[in-house]
């Protein structure tokens, strides 16, 4: 007669808790991925959330111009002006996306000490930013049955690469990057104020 020991009996236990973790710890991944991957249409764009309300005024602008291919080429040439490249356009959906390249000067090494009395001598090493890239999002719309009105809504953020480092015991790879919205209401004025204008003179034909 086979005899069961305590310990197979705890080896077979903890190979059942085990599994489970792992197919929770699986089905945890994928609901996160599937909620982190969701198709943006360029109509969602123009869907206002409380925080897109607040920026309303200096990120949208309507023209009176019936045509929304010649929109789009004013605001591209505009931001080749201010030292942009387009780099994706579709003008299908009135859309284009521009970049800037430009250094990160915002970001340097330093040294950073815990005071003695309180901590042990710790040294921190921040990561340096080594990179930026500027980048604009576009979209027209028109906003009347005439098609007569159209409307641009602009967005501006940047991405910046750091360089390699160590904070406290954990390595910050090279490459390392974070992206946030750009929210200075200057630069949505000169993009749109000079906008204006070459709507202005296309119109006008100057």
């Amino acid at each position: 007669m086979p005899i069961t020991t305590h310990s197979s009996d705890h080896a077979s236990r903890s190979d059942r808790l085990a599994g489970r973790a792992a197919c929770f710890a699986w089905a945890a991944g994928l609901t996160l991925l599937a909620g982190c991957i969701q198709e943006t249409k360029p109509d969602e764009l123009f869907q206002l959330t409380p925080e897109s309300l607040r920026n309303r005024a200096m990120s949208i602008r309507t023209f009176d111009t019936a045509s929304e291919t010649e929109l789009l080429s004013a605001s591209a040439a505009v931001l080749q002006d201010l030292g942009y490249q387009v780099e994706e356009s579709v003008h299908e959906v009135g859309y284009f996306r521009a970049v800037k390249e430009r250094p990160a000067s915002e970001h340097a090494h330093g040294l950073r000490r815990n005071m003695f009395f309180f901590f042990p001598l710790r040294v921190e090493v921040v990561p340096v930013a080594l990179h930026q890239q500027l980048v604009a999002n576009l979209v027209t719309k028109p906003i009347n049955a005439e098609g007569t009105k159209q409307q641009v809504r602009i967005s501006f953020y940047r991405i910046v690469w750091k360089g390699d480092g160590h904070v406290n015991r954990e390595y910050i790879p090279p490459g390392g990057q974070y992206m946030e919205m750009i929210r200075d209401p200057e630069i949505y004025q000169q993009f749109f104020v000079k906008l204006s204008k070459a709507v202005f003179l296309e119109a006008h034909d100057m």
